[in-house]
């Protein structure tokens, strides 16, 4: 063992045991006596054959605590419980790269949990507002519509809205293989186990899984573990960007988290509000996506995907997360079931801060294209029917003679990636900017 790691190991080591006995068990909630307990700190539960179960407190009353259950098993009214004095950690260190953890930062693929790693608390404070640099650099992603119309930021948080079965999960494959990002950081949470195995080896791949920390936590893992996973993939992409690196974190599902968290408010005695969330749900979703975004040292560019009920855009979670992130990425069902893929509904889309980081040029393209696009949506019906007659709107001539090559610029294979210079170029070019030429701006001056 090395000096840093038995320094490490003195430090989590309590000084003296506490230790108390079960006295009920309610589901995933247990109550404890005999020992006070600090606010989130972690408890290890002995079950029938001795294992020590994980879990955490959630709060005390005047003779006993409240703790939810990290680990699913057998639970015995009269079980042995000791305070292990330290609340959730993370492990932090480059040797994580290419590894795949569960909510408690334990190997889930069979290796052994590397060396040289630190361990920090998974709850942490944002960093100041006025310590924040602005966001000036834009982050490539490979996908020519966000590149393209929705340019992102390095430090941006941006959110994935969609309903079930839409191709988030294919979308944000294709984010993690061509992000320019030094090391990217995925949250599965609350996943079918199914999807986690295929996600890694088809979506994600091992190239990119090579420079991926993935943390993982399946739907059937009790929601103290999921909300426990959540935070410590976020506190593994503060360690990155720690050390000076520019951090993707891709975060499937926020909206997963939001209900992780209403059950433990439930069963703690919240009331339901809003269509049944507990007013603690409203509260720690912010906390933990402000501990996204640049620091004074480096980045950390966030993309959290939200899921839609019956795709309405207008749900409390989807709403909570538009008002809080920097942009949002629709993902329309239409499109995907006619095929278009990625199904990005670049009208009903936004990257709050594409104005910071895009060049004038580059805005303007995209901006103009836009617009040719809104004009063919007003105009769509009497196209359809042929009602629609040439010259009776410039734009709607010039977005119909545009309309093939801008739905084949939006249109991308998973595995055809591009480049971000070849992206903003080829925006100029169906724009008809200044470094456009060829058949396109020909077609846009004829229409014209």
């Amino acid at each position: 063992m090395t000096v840093e790691r038995l320094f490490d190991a003195i430090a989590r080591t309590p000084l003296f045991r506490r230790e108390g006995t079960v006295a009920a068990v309610l589901g995933d909630t247990v109550t404890v006596r005999g020992v006070p307990l600090l606010p989130d700190e972690l408890v290890a539960i002995a079950d029938p054959a001795g294992r020590p179960l994980t879990a955490q407190a959630a709060g005390t009353r005047t003779a006993s605590a409240r703790v939810t259950v990290l680990e699913r098993g057998g639970i015995e009214v009269g079980a042995r419980v000791q305070a292990l004095g330290r609340g959730l950690e993370a492990p932090v260190g480059e040797a994580l790269v290419g590894r795949v953890l569960d909510g408690l930062g334990r190997p889930l693929d069979g290796r052994p949990l590397p060396r040289f790693l630190r361990w920090v608390p998974a709850d942490a404070a944002p960093p100041p507002a006025l310590q924040r640099p602005p966001i000036r650099r834009p982050l490539p992603t490979g996908v020519r519509a966000v590149d393209g119309f929705l340019t992102l930021g390095r430090g941006q948080r941006v959110g994935i809205f969609a309903g079930s079965g839409v191709g988030k999960s294919t979308l944000l494959g294709m984010l993690a293989r061509g992000t320019a990002a030094d090391v990217t950081v995925l949250a599965l949470i609350g996943e079918r186990g199914r999807e986690v195995r295929e996600f890694i080896d088809h979506d994600l791949g091992p190239d990119a899984l090579s420079r991926c920390v993935v943390v993982a936590s399946t739907s059937d893992n009790p929601p103290a573990m999921r909300l426990g996973a959540a935070k410590v993939a976020t506190a593994i992409a503060e360690g990155f960007r720690d050390e000076g690196l520019d951090v993707l974190l891709l975060f499937d599902s926020l909206t997963r988290v939001a209900m992780a968290q209403r059950e433990i408010g439930l069963a703690a005695g919240e009331p339901p509000t809003t269509r049944g969330y507990p007013p603690s749900v409203f509260s720690v979703l912010p906390q933990l996506v402000e501990r996204a975004g640049p620091s004074a040292r480096g980045t950390i560019t966030a993309i959290y995907t939200v899921l839609v009920d019956g795709d309405d855009l207008d749900e409390p979670i989807a709403d909570l997360a538009r008002a809080t992130l920097d942009g949002h990425i629709v993902l329309s069902r239409p499109l995907a079931n006619a095929g278009h893929y990625p199904p990005i509904d670049v009208l009903a889309s936004v990257s709050r801060l594409a104005a910071k980081v895009a060049s004038s040029e580059h805005l303007a393209a995209a901006t103009r294209l836009r617009g040719l696009l809104a004009a063919y949506e007003e105009a769509r019906d009497l196209i359809a029917i042929g009602a629609y007659v040439r010259g009776a709107d410039s734009r709607v001539d010039q977005a119909i003679a545009l309309r093939g090559e801008i739905e084949g610029y939006l249109r991308q294979r998973p595995d055809d990636l591009t480049p971000f210079e070849a992206a903003v170029e080829r925006l100029l070019e169906l724009a008809g900017g200044p470094h456009g030429s060829g058949a396109a701006e020909a077609e846009w001056r004829d229409a014209a």
